[in-house]
């Protein structure tokens, strides 16, 4: 089961945003908790924020809605920041001109899910699908260079 929390409008560029959600993809709640306690970046404190209110989501579904939940397997399957609606403004420019520059805004979502009892989650067979996929054409890649020859090179007269 997936556990969600978003939010919307976030006065950062998507990108800054994306630069802390790909430090805490694939890790333990605890442990994304830890990395985003420490990282540097002015957006870690409100994404720390929202995964806080991802894990008190998944807590309200174990004790109202009678939801089986270990809140102690849970890990960040899911993270990302889109664009929102851009905010466009003015700076004065030399002699009576403007120039327009554009603020940037974020949707930002996390979404958590649970491992499986022996350690393994979700995140492990997608990863070994995506290996297994990538990995036969390259196959078929190699088969087609090693069949091409290497010409022979024509000696220049001097």
């Amino acid at each position: 089961m997936e556990f969600r929390a978003q939010t919307k409008f976030v006065r950062v560029s998507p990108q800054k945003a994306r630069l802390v959600l790909d430090l805490i993809k694939g890790q333990r709640v605890e442990d994304a908790l830890n990395t985003l306690a420490f990282t540097k970046k002015r957006i870690a404190a409100k994404v720390e924020k929202l995964l806080r209110s991802a894990v008190q989501n998944a807590n309200y579904l174990s004790t109202e809605k009678n939801v089986d939940v270990d809140l102690d397997n849970l890990y960040v399957k899911h993270a990302v920041a889109n664009d929102a609606p851009r905010m466009k403004r003015i700076r004065p420019a030399p002699m009576g001109r403007a120039y327009r520059y554009v603020r940037r805004l974020a949707h930002i979502e996390i979404a958590l899910a649970e491992r499986g009892k022996n350690g393994a989650g979700d995140l492990a067979t997608v990863v070994g699908d995506q290996q297994a996929a990538t990995s036969a054409p390259a196959k078929k890649r190699r088969a087609v260079a090693k069949k091409k020859s290497v010409g022979k090179k024509a000696v220049a007269k001097k």
